[in-house]
Formats: structure tokens, C-alpha cells, sequence
């Protein structure tokens, strides 16, 4: 369930530079959209509603919520100011954060394969996206400010693993949903009038499809697993998303981004044929 919300998640960067909105717009189409899907679905299908509300406003719920709302609001932030690959850099560092949350939150044991995994998966996607064309480190404002906003995006995303590993009883679709819901109105509060202006089919498949499909699945499969190997899974879109990009808006890869994008997927091969065969012994 990880592994396929991770590959439809891929392109949605390539569809919000298809949109071709600022960071406050794209904020405002994804969350309200997110949180229609999601909290629609809620209605529908929720039976105890007012049993899942209650544990919504908890501690643990409003916590949820309010890194939801953080995530989605620094990523389209960030997406809309610095490239792509430096971005999903900074998200890539999610399975460290979830294997520090986990360990303190929920006392989980980490495996030393995992943390092999992670620094090796750490230093192809360094080689990726820090390095520029004349295998120098590519620094500026705009770099830096995309990398420490998805630094900041990855630690949330963690947290709400690990929180909602722990806490069972909570509705994945309300509290996802509503963090959604809070971001969206933010970007729209600011964006005002500008919230049309841009390519809005482009946007309407990554708020209606890719992030409400993707972010419920990746939460439903952080129930199941340790959110360190959920969050493993998800580095697949730091490879593939400026891969999209490349192909459909021109962001084109360095040498060393396609070298560190293989050893990313080389990594996470490994690591999956290790695990499978631990399971089945």
C-alpha cells in the first residue's frame, strides 16, 4: 500500500508546475480539494462520526492535524520558490525523523538494516541534488530555503506516521482531512484573487486524486508497518518526482541527480528483498 501511494504521488510536483501558480494558490487548490475528497468520504461512509470527533479534538488528534496542516503547507510553499529535487531532498530525510519518533513515541525497536538503508539512501540523494552540473555544491537563498522547508515537511509527515501508529482509533480521513482543510484556507485567505490564475486542471488532479489517495494510503499502511519503512517507501517520489518533472516541464537532471537517484532505488531494493525474506523465514 506504501510502495503504490508512493509511485502515484511521483508526479504531483510535475502537475503543480503544470499549474503554473504561486506557492500561496497552489496551497489553497490542493488543500480545500484534499479536504473535500477526504472529509466527503468521512460523511459518507463514517459511521461513528461523533465517536471520531471526539477523538479528533483530543491531544493526539489536534497534534495530527496540525502537522498535517504544516506538511502541505510548506510544500507547496517551497515547491513554488526553489527546484523540485532540493525540495524532496528535504522530505527524503522523513524516515530518520519517523525512526527518532518511533523509537521515543512509540518505543520501537529500529533495525540495523534500516538504519544502514537510510544512510545509504541519505547520501544518493545528497549526490542528487547538491551537487550542481560542475560537481560543485549549488547553494543559494532560494536552495536553501527549499531544503530546510522540506526538512521541516519530512519531520511532519514522521510525526503523523508515528502518531497515528499509536493512536488506532483515530479517523485518518477526518484528521488528514481537516489539516487539509486549515492549509487550504490559509493559501486562499492570501492568495485572494490570484487563486485563478494558472492551469486549474493541472492542479484539480493533485488536490481530487494524488494527494487525497496517496496521503490516506500512506497513513492506512503506517498502522501496519513501523512508519520508518512507510517513510522508506516514500523516498521513491525524491527519485522519480524530478524525473516527471524533467520529462514534462523541462527540469532537466543532472549526471549526479540520475547517479544518486540510483543508488536510492538500488537501496530500497535491497532493503525490500531483505525484509521479504526475514518475513518468510
Amino acid at each position: 500500500m506504501a510502495a503504490c501511494a508512493a509511485l502515484l504521488l511521483s508526479p504531483d510536483t510535475l502537475f503543480m508546475r503544470w499549474s503554473e501558480m504561486d506557492g500561496f494558490a497552489m496551497l489553497a487548490w490542493r488543500g480545500l480539494l484534499t479536504a473535500l475528497v477526504l472529509l466527503g468520504v468521512f460523511v459518507l461512509f463514517t459511521r461513528e462520526r461523533r465517536a471520531a470527533l471526539r477523538a479528533a479534538t483530543g491531544a493526539v488528534g489536534l497534534t495530527v492535524i496540525a502537522t498535517q496542516t504544516v506538511n502541505t503547507t510548506l510544500f507547496s510553499l517551497s515547491v513554488s520558490i526553489a527546484p523540485v529535487s532540493v525540495v524532496l531532498f528535504g522530505v527524503a530525510t522523513t524516515p530518520i525523523w519517523a525512526a527518532v519518533f518511533g523509537r521515543f513515541i512509540l518505543h520501537e525497536p529500529t533495525r540495523k538494516t534500516t538504519w544502514i538503508t537510510i544512510f545509504a539512501v541519505m547520501t544518493g540523494i545528497g549526490i542528487a541534488v547538491l551537487t550542481g552540473p560542475d560537481g560543485r555544491p549549488a547553494l543559494s537563498a532560494p536552495v536553501m530555503l527549499g531544503a530546510l522547508g522540506g526538512l521541516t515537511v519530512g519531520a511532519s509527515l514522521a510525526l503523523t506516521f508515528v502518531l497515528l501508529r499509536r493512536a488506532s482509533g483515530l479517523s485518518i480521513l477526518l484528521v488528514v482531512g481537516l489539516g487539509s482543510l486549515i492549509s487550504g484556507l490559509g493559501g486562499l485567505l492570501v492568495a485572494g484573487d490570484t487563486v485563478f490564475d494558472g492551469t486549474l486542471w493541472a492542479i484539480a488532479i493533485s488536490g481530487l486524486v494524488l494527494l487525497p489517495v496517496s496521503f490516506f494510503s500512506l497513513s492506512f499502511a503506517s498502522r501496519y508497518t513501523n512508519a520508518s519503512n512507510v517513510s522508506l517507501l516514500l523516498l521513491l517520489e525524491t527519485v522519480l518526482g524530478p524525473l516527471f518533472v524533467w520529462a514534462g516541464a523541462g527540469e532537466a537532471p543532472t549526471g549526479a541527480m540520475l547517479i544518486g537517484g540510483a543508488i536510492v532505488v538500488a537501496s530500497l531494493a535491497a532493503y525490500l528483498l531483505s525484509e521479504s525474506r526475514r518475513r518468510a523465514m
